[in-house]
């Protein structure tokens, strides 16, 4: 399992492993993969601490950032984060915050403890707050790609990537916003199917992924979207994909930094427990389906606001939901794709590794064995 992005990148095998825990993240790399922080909720102080200790454990092996700037969102064009924050604070209709609140209080769930410090609402969903991030990114040597999750990145972040020697990649849920990210200079195209979990397109894997690689050769191509087995990278790579991205799949291994009781859920959930919701991103996000994206859905509830807006209503629900887990384990936010229903043990990040690798040769194999002459 060898892909020239392997080499570009000095790493073993084609797999990257998207996930907002810093354990996992170097534990992929040092497994031969690629590891990719998820940096969304991080200020930029807060950022340096993690790449720093990820430096400090991945052996001198690389890595990478993902950061999230919409293409479109409220607020779009200021570029001062406190102005923007302000801005953004009084266009939440006190209505949502009270409705968010009603749901919480009806199950329980505690809310913070006076001067526990909650989750910045505005996190990094906007040039002005993602930008920083990059520039924290960038100082860091092993950090060998930046990865944008919602969008083509803005053309100054991307001449500031490339100034450095790193890569930028993109996310893209169509051929057209594939088509728009090579026309931008994005090294990477990461086409990422309807089953994967956070925020998806339309369109199912097997679909998209020969349709994205056609339209941008000889861009590379990683596949996304409902991806747990080495079989399904086989898939990928026979389409013409470098490598796989993958998510859901880190949310249940040793290393997840994932509440007891939200890994239960996990574990217990099947492929069609998940829904796309507008619910706490408000953009369509895949997550598992429970009482808070069911309220949101339900006759009389307020319309989900527009990215970063929804969020800033949710920010409380995500701490919450976090610091009392258990309490709220029917209301939290559990991003996670279809293949969340193969997910039921839980293994160390180097097991998966291995287990991905051997599937994919194995499946290999078996289409060796169609060859003519051959016998299945």
């Amino acid at each position: 399992m060898h892909t020239a992005l392997c080499d570009r990148l000095g790493i073993e095998f084609p797999i990257f492993a998207f996930s907002h825990c810093r354990d996992v993240v170097a534990a992929v790399s040092r497994a031969g993969g690629f590891g990719v922080l998820g940096a969304l909720a991080f200020p930029p102080d807060q950022l340096e601490v993690e790449l720093k200790w990820i430096d400090e454990r991945v052996g001198g092996k690389p890595y990478g950032v993902d950061i999230v700037i919409p293409s479109k969102y409220e607020g779009m064009g200021e570029v001062d984060a406190q102005k923007l924050e302000a801005m953004l604070m009084a266009a939440v209709p006190e209505e949502h915050r009270e409705y968010a609140e009603k749901i919480l209080a009806d199950h329980g769930v505690p809310k913070l403890p006076e001067g526990e410090k909650p989750i910045n609402e505005l996190l990094g969903w906007t040039a002005a707050t993602a930008t920083p991030q990059v520039e924290v990114a960038l100082r860091h040597e092993q950090v060998k790609l930046i990865a944008n999750a919602l969008g083509t990145p803005p053309a100054d972040v991307i001449a500031d990537i490339h100034k450095t020697g790193r890569l930028v990649a993109a996310l893209c849920g169509s051929a057209k916003h594939a088509r728009a990210h090579k026309a931008a200079g994005v090294d990477i195209i990461i086409a990422q199917g309807y089953e994967a979990g956070g925020h998806t397109g339309e369109i199912g894997s097997i679909v998209l992924w020969p349709e994205v690689i056609d339209a941008v050769v000889p861009t590379p191509v990683l596949a996304a979207g409902g991806i747990g087995t080495g079989r399904q990278i086989a898939a990928a790579l026979a389409m013409g994909a470098q490598g796989v991205w993958t998510g859901s799949l880190w949310l249940t291994v040793q290393e997840a930094d994932v509440p007891p009781a939200q890994m239960e859920t996990y574990l217990k959930a099947t492929s069609r427990d998940t829904v796309r919701s507008r619910s706490f991103t408000g953009k369509p996000a895949r997550m598992l389906r429970n009482a808070w994206t069911d309220a949101w859905e339900a006759s009389g509830a307020p319309a989900p606001l527009g990215m970063p807006l929804q969020f800033m209503v949710a920010a409380d629900a995500v701490a919450r939901g976090h610091r009392y887990a258990e309490k709220a384990k029917d209301v939290m936010f559990n991003p996670a794709g279809q293949i969340i229903g193969a997910l039921n043990t839980v293994r160390p990040v180097k097991e998966v590794i291995m287990d991905l690798v051997e599937g994919y040769l194995e499946a290999v194999e078996r289409l060796q064995h169609l060859a003519p002459g051959e016998t299945a």
